[in-house]
């Protein structure tokens, strides 16, 4: 760990959250730090709730023999009132050759704990579960850029689209891609990689009509039809995209984050349907719909060739918008 020294070390670490990757990481990384400080540092694990005082005391106390120490307390939540007594007692004066790291959940359990080592002085590393999409592509690019390597914001859509959001698959899938290319992660290095993964959903489907894409469009939707992907949640797919394209566009430009609650629809997917809506005139949305409703009829009403008709509507859709009527 080049560059860290002892004065870069936080004497205590809380880490808040439920997030077990992010958990395990801030352990992982502080345990590597420690390390490249003091390659001979004792690190020590405990469980807060089955901790004695007596034995905190013990841990805490200056050694005879010195070293670096560093002291892991998981369950923070759980600790007994005179655990956390001691314990705030000693963040606010604490051995400059010891850091405390202590993992809290960050709920309602143990909160004085945790509000009273921040108040301490304690440097505080967020665990948290990452509830929103954009907080997933935030982590994904994040991921690609603490490997060195740049990732688009649609590529990091791609891949949540390919893998889905638990971050441990995610990580990993970020850590092949940067393994297995040049480190400069777009949209169609996450295509090409996952083909098969990314292109079997209607949405993919949609999105490519949406924006004129038809050769894309066609290679998901075939893709789609050829691994078993049934048809209706295509064409379904196909008609939620429109639709959403043209209630977004009705709404008039503005902030996505204003408009997503006024159209009661996450700020991600206002984003979305604001990008996919530039070259759509409301006209060809109108007909983009009717192209639509029909695809729904022909699909859900047993047509003899139910990809014939989505192939159609990927034809039509992409030549509504550019003011055909094909």
């Amino acid at each position: 760990m080049g560059g860290v020294t002892a004065a870069n070390l936080a004497s205590i670490l809380l880490v808040l959250g439920d997030e077990e990757l992010l958990a395990t990481r801030a352990v992982t990384e502080a345990v590597a730090k420690v390390r490249g400080v003091d390659p001979e540092a004792d690190v020590r694990e405990y469980q807060a709730g089955a901790l004695a005082v007596g034995e905190i005391a013990e841990m805490l106390s200056p050694s005879l023999f010195g070293g670096r120490r560093l002291l892991i307390l998981r369950s923070g939540q759980d600790a007994r009132k005179d655990l956390v007594a001691a314990l705030l007692a000693y963040a606010k004066n604490p051995d400059p050759e010891v850091q405390l790291l202590v993992l809290h959940l960050g709920a309602a359990k143990g909160k004085a704990f945790a509000d009273g080592l921040r108040a301490a002085g304690a440097t505080v590393v967020p665990a948290a579960k990452l509830k929103g999409h954009r907080e997933r592509v935030a982590f994904v690019r994040d991921e690609i850029r603490r490997a060195g390597g740049k990732c688009t914001d649609d590529a990091a859509e791609a891949l949540i689209a390919a893998v889905g959001n638990d971050l441990r698959e995610l990580a990993a899938a970020c850590s092949q891609l940067i393994a297995d290319t040049d480190g400069r992660i777009s949209a169609d290095t996450v295509s090409r990689y996952y083909r098969g993964r990314v292109e079997v959903t209607g949405f993919t489907v949609a999105d490519a009509t949406m924006v004129g894409d038809v050769p894309a469009a066609l290679e998901a939707l075939r893709w789609a039809l050829h691994v078993g992907v049934d048809p209706v949640p295509i064409a379904d797919a196909l008609a939620d995209g429109v639709r959403t394209v043209a209630r977004v566009a009705s709404a008039g430009r503005g902030n996505a984050y204003q408009l997503a609650s006024s159209l009661g629809m996450p700020p991600w997917k206002v984003e979305r349907a604001q990008r996919q809506g530039r070259g759509w005139t409301p006209e060809g949305l109108v007909r983009a719909m009717q192209v639509a409703a029909e695809c729904n009829a022909a699909v859900k009403g047993g047509s003899d060739d139910r990809a014939y008709a989505l192939e159609r509507a990927v034809f039509s859709v992409a030549a509504a918008r550019q003011g055909g009527t094909r």
